[in-house]
């Protein structure tokens, strides 16, 4: 059973770790592996490590820990270019997915975006990430028709939008 609570800088670290090992996992065979290769928990770290103590952040960085306190998953939820909240990212230790740390965060991600004056929550998700694709649909989310691509080592890559109502 995993608990969900505000990140803080003592957690950058192993949420780097849950971030790169979940794109290395989640992202194989979809995004070229000569960039998943370059991704470093370090490299991460000091980014996340310098964007976590800007004053003016307007995330809200969520962790679930489980029973020894061990950061297991992390969420991201900030404003969207529209009215919406916007899920910016959600990764679980890749060994721990279908424990239900995923959906433990989502609802905590909701219940944040509520508080928040959100009334619906969007995010993007590679077209290929069938496994993803599903968590959301099941969740409730329905892609809204919006796509997008982002360029990786040359190759481009489609993302689809998908959109909940609170």
């Amino acid at each position: 059973m995993s608990t969900v609570r505000m990140m803080t800088e003592a957690d950058v670290a192993a949420v780097s770790e849950i971030r790169v090992t979940g794109w290395q996992a989640a992202y194989a065979g979809i995004v070229p592996r000569s960039y998943l290769d370059r991704m470093t928990v370090e490299a991460d770290a000091h980014q996340r490590r310098q964007y976590f103590t800007k004053p003016d952040k307007s995330t809200i960085d969520l962790v679930a820990v489980d029973a020894e306190g061990a950061v297991v998953g992390w969420a991201c939820l900030g404003p969207s270019r529209t009215d919406a909240g916007e899920l910016y990212a959600l990764y679980v230790q890749p060994s721990l997915i279908g424990s239900g740390i995923g959906r433990a965060l989502l609802q905590a991600v909701h219940a944040n975006a509520l508080t928040s004056g959100f009334g619906s929550v969007l995010l993007w998700v590679l077209t290929d990430n069938t496994r993803a694709r599903r968590f959301y649909e099941r969740a409730g989310y329905v892609a809204d028709g919006a796509v997008q691509a982002d360029d990786y080592d040359g190759v481009s890559i489609t993302e689809v939008r998908y959109r909940i109502a609170l």
